[in-house]
């Protein structure tokens, strides 16, 4: 029997997180852990700049907005995944997983503008340090962040409007723990050329375009930093990159991890897992990279804690 078009999806099946029924209270506890270290590490970030005027500079703002980034990120894809381990039941509605592709593309890809944006950053202060204040500038800094925000809900929303034209079949098990927009297409019966075009689209600019911009800061910076006669000077321009550098390579080495697993291994449970760990492990990660190779962050995270009451 031939699969039965059906354009009235009431809801789509996920990828069972764990087989065997002895480790779902383990992964339960493990990615709960990991959603409230990303909660609270990244809000601990967010008071530490709003908290202490000394950064209140351009690139504790663009870190601030980067805090709050990888908590939406992270909020759209674990809960529902604890609620499914949790209920044992792997159901998600056609209106939460269009609600999660849309999410999902929207701060995975403001991830990516953002780190290119604090890489601009850092280019300004190390290359063109006597105009950095005139050329970063408030109104400047608040363009950076809400022209790309409206650009990506814009690409988002014309993506999620794309999915709702296609029509699915009987079989709607998206081998993935939550909702992407690659994989849900590819249970369609209808035709979906469009669709991949515009994906592809998509990739490159909010992809590709990011990190050209992040590769051509650094290699400015470096060429500029070589230059320095004093080796102090290097060392203090290179430290000020180190968390940044790190972050990137965080970002897209998870984000590269998943297209490896996508095309070397057919187990689409290996894929899987590399997927939570790009939408998981970079955001978990990132206040931990800040707070610890930062002198001035540790110095307003230890303000902070101090004047924080705590009752015994």
């Amino acid at each position: 029997m031939e699969p039965r078009n059906d354009t009235r999806v009431s809801d789509f099946l996920l990828m069972r997180v764990a087989e065997d029924p002895e480790l779902q209270f383990p992964l339960l506890i493990l990615f709960l852990s990991m959603y409230l270290v990303t909660v609270l590490g990244n809000l601990l970030i967010i008071l530490a700049v709003s908290s202490d005027s000394h950064l209140h500079t351009p690139m504790y703002f663009f870190l601030s907005n980067l805090s709050i980034n990888d908590i939406c990120l992270s909020t759209t894809t674990i809960p529902k995944m604890l609620v499914n381990i949790q209920a044992q039941n792997q159901r998600i509605s056609y209106t939460g997983c269009l609600t999660q592709i849309c999410f999902i593309l929207v701060f995975a890809s403001l991830e990516s503008s953002l780190l290119a944006v604090m890489a601009y950053d850092r280019y300004v202060a190390i290359c063109h340090p006597l105009r950095y204040t005139v050329i970063m500038n408030s109104r400047l800094c608040g363009l950076l962040v809400l022209l790309p925000l409206f650009i990506i809900v814009m690409d988002a929303l014309m993506h999620s409007l794309m999915v709702l034209q296609l029509t699915f079949c009987t079989d709607l098990e998206i081998p993935l723990f939550f909702c992407e927009v690659v994989q849900v297409i590819k249970l369609a019966c209808s035709d979906t050329l469009i669709n991949n075009i515009l994906i592809y689209f998509a990739t490159s600019i909010f992809g590709g375009i990011p990190l050209c911009g992040i590769i051509f800061s650094y290699t400015q910076i470096a060429s500029s930093v070589l230059r320095m006669p004093s080796a102090g000077g290097k060392y203090k321009a290179f430290s000020t990159c180190g968390s940044h550098l790190s972050v990137v390579s965080l970002f897209y080495g998870t984000g590269l991890g998943v297209y490896i697993s996508s095309a070397l291994t057919n187990s689409s449970r290996n894929t899987a897992v590399v997927s939570v760990m790009y939408t998981v492990v970079p955001q978990m990660m990132n206040p931990f990279i800040y707070s610890l190779r930062n002198r001035d962050m540790k110095g307003a995270l230890r303000k902070l804690i101090n004047r924080t009451p705590f009752v015994l």
